[in-house]
């Protein structure tokens, strides 16, 4: 998955296209408070003989965000930092805590081509599944015009799995991000993304066999894909995603396949509406399934999602929000379930 926006992409050849002052200062912040109900706060997986999973408990959510942009002549810099918080009033074993951020900076070379280095990290702790994800690298990107750009990366990734040490790994990765805009309503995106990942355990041997261990488990992780936006009466997108983590560790191997669409449209009385659904696929050559944890870490919350959200004005920088989501993944050889919904009513502030 890319670690960097798509209009960063363009920043090239906006620079190329519009020398800038000596410095131009940009910048925004964000906050949301939300007061949630959720059907599955423990995040649990059933089965046919347990009946449903976790209990109904309130919340509540902070969200914050900051994000700046300083142009120079031919070089740019992007920063973002976000910060979430839960807090739950039964299950406070799942409270949590969540900061991501990333910086870039960037160096236009001539009209079309350009260099730079990117960074972004991302913690979260409190619940079942913490994690620390870091990731750095350097990239080139060429821009002839405003139409068309792409952008080549190459740098390494670090992955800490706090309640289960051996699912860390790390390693080199390299990446490729490609926009074409058609005109200024349609565009495309191509993604692909391959990684490396060394883990500091014996990787498992096929039960059954007497071939010699590997050694320490190894993963390669293909990550590839295409996204279509449309700009217009009813903004729409719709991405696919291919997923392949190929391990030398017996049942560790994995492909996914991901389908995502997203829409907004404005309706009557200054409301917007805002949707997004998931479906995903998964299997599994060697017939094992992944844990529970590792698979929510992974795709955050589940193969398949659907979330809906009503925002309207209140005042020229506060917007009420109404929202639901559901949650679900189902692994078919254990039998194994996970569903979740989140009612929330909250608002949201924008500088």
């Amino acid at each position: 998955m890319a670690r960097f926006r798509p209009h960063h992409l363009l920043a090239l050849s906006v620079l190329a296209a519009a020398p800038a002052p000596a410095a131009e200062w940009e910048g925004a912040l964000k906050g949301t408070a939300r007061v949630l109900a959720d059907t599955n706060a423990s995040r649990d997986f059933s089965d046919a003989t347990t009946g449903g999973s976790g209990g109904l408990d309130q919340a509540l959510s902070l969200l914050g965000s900051a994000e700046g942009r300083a142009t120079f002549e031919r070089s740019q810099v992007v920063g973002r930092y976000e910060l979430g918080l839960r807090k739950y009033l039964g299950f406070t074993d799942e409270d949590t805590l969540v900061q991501a951020g990333a910086l870039e900076g960037s160096l236009a070379l001539g009209s079309e081509f350009g260099v730079g280095l990117e960074g972004h990290a991302k913690d979260r702790r409190g619940g079942s599944r913490a994690y620390s994800d870091l990731g750095a690298s350097a990239f080139v990107e060429y821009a002839p015009d405003v139409r068309l750009a792409l952008r080549l990366r190459g740098g390494a990734r670090r992955f800490v799995y706090r309640p289960d040490a051996t699912a860390n790994f790390g390693g080199p990765e390299v990446g490729v991000l490609g926009r074409y805009r058609f005109d200024r309503r349609h565009s495309l995106s191509v993604f692909g993304e391959w990684g490396s990942r060394g883990y500091g355990t014996q990787a498992r041997t096929r039960p059954g066999t007497t071939v010699p261990a590997p050694g320490l488990r190894e993963d390669g992780a293909l990550t590839a894909g295409a996204t279509y936006n449309y700009r217009g009466p009813v903004a729409l997108g719709l991405t696919y995603a291919y997923q392949e983590s190929t391990s030398n560790s017996f049942g560790e191997t994995v492909l996914r396949h991901r389908l995502t669409g997203n829409a907004g449209v404005r309706l009557p009385w200054r409301v917007t509406l805002l949707a997004q659904g998931t479906l995903g696929f998964s299997s599994y050559p060697d017939g094992i399934f992944l844990s529970p944890e590792i698979i929510l870490v992974e795709e955050d919350e589940g193969q398949n999602s659907l979330s809906l959200k009503l925002a309207r004005p209140i005042s020229e920088k506060v917007d009420a929000e109404l929202s639901w989501g559901l949650w679900s993944t189902r692994l078919p050889r254990n039998n194994l379930t996970y569903t979740r919904q989140v009612f929330g009513l909250g608002f949201t502030w924008r500088d």
